[in-house]
């Protein structure tokens, strides 16, 4: 009997103590549920956070996005109105800057130039005669082929745009002055104001020195009756090496359907 008791009671203890050990487990599988409830929630909490914050950022970049795009065309639109002072020294300014402006961005484009290289020559290019505005009237709209002397004098507004675009804060108008001074240099060097040659003469002067030429080309002026658009391609391909970089001429007639399209399509290029 004793040795039954014994038995008895060993077996009470190991029950006890699994009863324990099993309440312990109990609290402990609760607790670990509770933590890790907890924790769920912190990170729903987090998510549902981090969803605002991605979809504030998202407002946020559109609005900036769209202030740009309104400050971007409020540049170019002052752009614009200002050079709208040297149109009433040259009646066909106005019209010429949009155009050869579109025409340079294009070729930029098409040259592989980044978007905000693009979107400056597009900005800068319409200040490239800026320095018309101090060259005599007799002079900016003589009816003919100007004299030896008169056209010394117009030379100069390369010079002139220079200094009222030199020594600005601004990235555009840096390279608009560049523009401005070097858009009648020359591949072959033969060019004013400075005489440079090939890649010396800054990319966005050669770019615009180009797209100047072909709207000049196919353009009335108070001296010459418009070309078609064929003979100005012409031209542009026997300039080649010579008045203008073979890199840009070449962007120039892989973009020429883009490049006619700019005018409306009333240009036929044949």
């Amino acid at each position: 009997m004793l040795l039954g008791s014994s038995r008895t009671q060993t077996l009470r203890k190991e029950l006890e103590l699994a009863s324990l050990q099993s309440l312990k487990y109990a609290r402990d599988f609760a607790r670990l549920y509770r933590e890790t409830k907890q924790r769920r929630n912190e990170l729903a909490a987090t998510n549902r956070q981090l969803k605002k914050y991605a979809e504030d950022l998202r407002k946020n970049n559109a609005t900036l996005k769209s202030v740009n795009r309104e400050l971007q065309e409020a540049y170019y639109d002052t752009v614009y109105r200002l050079m709208r002072a040297v149109e009433y020294k040259d009646e066909f300014t106005g019209q010429h800057i949009v155009r050869m402006s579109r025409y340079s961005a294009v070729i930029a484009g098409k040259m592989g130039l980044p978007e905000r290289d693009v979107l400056t020559i597009l900005y800068a290019a319409p200040m490239h005669d800026v320095g018309k505005i101090g060259i005599p009237d007799h002079i900016i709209s003589a009816p003919r082929k100007l004299t030896d002397e008169e056209f010394n004098v117009m030379k100069r507004h390369t010079l002139i745009g220079a200094e009222i675009l030199a020594d600005s804060k601004s990235h555009i108008l840096t390279v608009a002055g560049q523009i401005a001074l070097t858009h009648h240099e020359r591949w072959n060097g033969t060019g004013y104001p400075c005489g440079l040659a090939g890649d010396a003469i800054p990319l966005p002067g050669r770019i615009v020195a180009l797209a100047d030429t072909f709207d000049t080309l196919i353009s009335k002026r108070s001296y010459k009756e418009p070309v078609s658009v064929a003979k100005a391609v012409e031209v542009i391909k026997r300039e080649r090496g010579v008045q203008f970089d073979p890199r840009v001429v070449d962007a120039f007639l892989e973009s020429l359907d883009k490049i006619v399209k700019i005018n409306g399509g009333l240009l036929q290029a044949a």
